[in-house]
């Protein structure tokens, strides 16, 4: 069955809601930026992905961009392989990380969602998986006694068995008080992990890393240091116990390389967005693998629950849900799981919400 040919393709930005906002120790997130992306095809299939920005201020060059690279692409199929490497030749010179990365990504994901849908699998389904439970973590921001216990709360009710909490935006002694709440309510059974955000030099993760450790036992502690600091990760890898995190701001498979080849951190945390989409996922995973990493998801929890399902070193899902204001059927948790649906990437948007929510 030939793959459908592409005939348009329409970007919508939208300022989704969240459930609750995004607080971080460098940023705090009120609404999620998301650009809309729709493939259409002579068949009469639309594929469909969403990016998220992380500003507003992205949306439009995204988008401009998006539609530009999408008119040499018309009359095309969708077929996501050749789509990639044509991608990737387009912009050899210019460099692929950043707006082009994502844009990338984009375009694969609508593909592998249109391909799907035109033979009615999941893509999961198509990477040679099934969709399956995947267990979860419940993904919170900065902890706040009076606010959040309610939260964490409802995580354990809901059966998540792990919960990430950010930390960094105070002193030591603010994260060994917020974390001895956490651990209190969470009990022993529960894992808790947490995340810096990029927030610290070397130096100072070290010596607060080791205070930590020396009241919790933390599942893993993530990206402490800017993403691109090799040096720094691996000085630091060799001063504390807990295992390192890091991923989700390596760009495509080729940066993926990289930071495993220095090992940089214990564990890999790919976002399907910056690594390349479906195809970019399938091409790093393996390499995590080789290196005895367990991979778990960053944010994307519907794209993410398809390729999870498909990676033999999978680890955990990230449950941070910024798309669900806006599909008309948002992905669920069933005792602290997620399974992907189809077919394709089982998302459809919502009309009303996206006309709602139109940045």
């Amino acid at each position: 069955m030939p793959s459908p040919t592409i005939t348009a393709i329409r970007t919508r930005a939208v300022l989704a809601p969240l459930p609750r906002p995004i607080t971080t120790a460098v940023a705090a997130i009120e609404k999620a930026p998301l650009l809309l992306i729709d493939i259409e095809t002579r068949e009469g299939v639309v594929g469909r992905s969403y990016l998220f920005t992380y500003t507003p201020l992205a949306l439009a060059p995204l988008s401009s961009l998006i539609r530009n690279v999408g008119d040499s692409l018309i009359g095309k199929t969708v077929d996501p392989l050749p789509r990639f490497a044509e991608l990737t030749g387009m912009f050899r010179l210019l460099g692929r990380q950043g707006l082009v990365a994502m844009a990338m990504a984009g375009f694969d994901m609508a593909f592998w969602d249109a391909l799907g849908k035109s033979c009615n699998r999941s893509v999961a389904e198509m990477l040679g998986a099934a969709p399956m439970p995947l267990p979860c973590y419940d993904s919170h921001g900065i902890f706040d006694g009076q606010r959040d216990r309610a939260l964490l709360e409802q995580s354990l009710q809901e059966g998540f068995r792990a919960v990430k909490f950010k930390i960094g935006n105070g002193t030591d002694g603010d994260d060994i008080r917020a974390l001895t709440e956490i651990t209190e309510i969470a009990g022993p059974e529960v894992d808790v992990m947490v995340d810096y955000n990029q927030s610290l030099r070397t130096p100072e993760a070290v010596r607060r890393i080791r205070a930590l450790e020396d009241r919790f036992d933390l599942a893993w502690i993530e990206e402490p240091l800017p993403a691109e600091d090799y040096a720094g990760y691996q000085t630091l890898r060799s001063a504390v116990r807990t295992p390192l995190q890091a991923g989700e701001n390596w760009w495509l498979p080729e940066d993926a390389a990289r930071a495993i080849g220095a090992r940089v951190s214990d564990h890999a945390m790919l976002d399907i967005m910056k690594i390349g989409g479906v195809t970019g996922w399938m091409r790093a995973a393996p390499l995590a693998d080789a290196a005895s990493m367990p991979v778990s998801s960053h944010i994307f929890v519907e794209a993410s629950a398809h390729v999870l399902a498909a990676t033999p070193n999978r680890h955990l899902l990230e449950y941070l849900d910024v798309a669900g204001g806006i599909l008309a059927a948002p992905y669920e948790i069933t005792r602290g799981t997620l399974t992907a649906k189809g077919p394709g990437l089982g998302i459809a948007w919502d009309e009303k919400a996206v006309t709602r929510h139109a940045a």
